[in-house]
């Protein structure tokens, strides 16, 4: 279990390093091993990680490719990440780690979206493009590993628990009253809605 957050300013503006460490304190909990953070204009990532895989600091998140043009940061387990390492080696990429994070950072360079097609295990991860100025999130195909959005006027919050956006100025909890009558007809979301007003769950089994 690993906790990350982000933000991205669509208006472009610059984000904050103090906003986005705030809002990884919150989930502290989940990555009590490490813990890193990126900025650059108007993007910020945040990750607390639980070293699984390649306990050193080569597997240090966020984690940028040799040529800094991708940065990704990432919670879950890619079961046949040795397989998929060993088909990107072959296309002579890189590798500096023995992570399932690089296989899948090197597989997105490689393969970009369709990079999720090949992937068997549970995942939530963001990848920004620094060439194209290009925000991807990913979450898997039965939602195992949690993802949540919101919006705050032209910024976009995404993180694994709602609290982190409690980190954030600006954003104001409220209950979400027809996400209320879901949970208490069904005991369960069939939707992305949440308890919480104006967030909702990234879907399963899809990118954006």
């Amino acid at each position: 279990m690993c906790g990350l957050v982000g933000i991205l300013n669509l208006d472009g503006r610059p984000a904050s390093v103090s906003t986005v460490r705030q809002m990884a304190a919150l989930v502290a909990h989940r990555g009590p091993n490490d813990e890193g953070t990126y900025v650059e204009d108007p993007v910020a990532f945040g990750h607390r990680r639980l070293s699984i895989i390649d306990l050193s600091s080569s597997g240090h998140q966020p984690m940028q490719t040799s040529d800094g043009r991708h940065v990704i940061i990432y919670n879950g387990e890619i079961y046949n990440f040795q397989e998929l390492r060993a088909e990107l080696q072959a296309l002579g990429r890189p590798f500096v780690s023995h992570s399932d994070t690089e296989v899948l950072l090197q597989g997105f360079v490689a393969w970009g979206a369709r990079v999720v097609d090949r992937l068997n295990g549970m995942f939530a991860f963001a990848i920004w493009d620094r060439s194209e100025r290009r925000l991807f999130l990913a979450r898997d195909r039965y939602g195992i590993k949690p993802l949540y959005l919101t919006r705050v006027g032209r910024t976009l919050l995404f993180a694994s628990e709602i609290k982190s956006f409690l980190g954030y100025p600006g954003f104001s909890v409220g209950i979400d009253e027809e996400g209320l009558i879901e949970y208490f007809s069904f005991q369960n979301f069939f939707s992305n809605r949440t308890l919480f007003k104006n967030v909702t769950t990234f879907p399963s089994g899809h990118y954006l």
